[in-house]
């Protein structure tokens, strides 16, 4: 079964992007497509981009760098739980994005966006440009999510059924997609 990795982009205090990315994963992991992983970045800590080499050389000095590699080397498929900030994806996403590159060839993307007026529409059109040099395939399938509608009060997602729908049919084209590149990823 290929692997997916939930990554929630989120490192701020306060934020709800662990809760709908804990959303996600289990999802994804009721889908039953994948061997699903969530990866948060808070966690995962990495610093600004402190590599002496370019990320496509693949000569990492830093062990922080070496986990990364290794944990995204290993997915098949990613989702990106990601806000917008500033009609834009964040900056911790972006980094984690550019510690390396050779790992993230021939291999789909999701999003789950989320936000306020735009649900985060405006940051996952931000992210394809960076995503497509990196050789990943963005899905056409999203899920959106409004703040203000998708989170009760105490901050717990309300998944109703269109959200679910939503979800489905992205894992669904990550699905195809994963099995469709990944001729690609088998070594010359």
């Amino acid at each position: 079964m290929p692997s997916l990795k939930i990554i929630v982009a989120s490192t701020r205090p306060t934020r709800i992007g662990r809760t709908i990315g804990d959303w996600v994963n289990a999802h994804a992991v009721r889908h039953g497509g994948f061997d699903v992983e969530l990866l948060d970045l808070a966690e995962v800590g990495l610093p600004f981009l402190d590599e002496p080499e370019d990320a496509t050389t693949g000569r990492y000095v830093h062990q922080h760098t070496k986990l990364w590699s290794a944990a995204i080397d290993a997915a098949d498929a990613f989702v990106f739980v990601m806000p917008e900030y500033n009609y834009c994806f964040n900056a911790p996403l972006k980094n984690a994005l550019d510690f390396l590159y050779r790992e993230w060839a021939h291999k789909p993307v999701g999003f789950v966006s989320y936000g306020g007026m735009s649900g985060g529409m405006r940051a996952v059109e931000m992210i394809k440009p960076v995503v497509v040099k990196l050789r990943m395939v963005p899905a056409g399938n999203a899920v959106t999510i409004f703040r203000r509608t998708m989170l009760d009060a105490e901050g717990r997602m309300i998944a109703d059924q269109n959200l679910a729908d939503s979800a489905d049919g992205m894992l669904d084209e990550l699905g195809r997609l994963t099995a469709a590149l990944s001729a690609m990823r088998v070594p010359a």
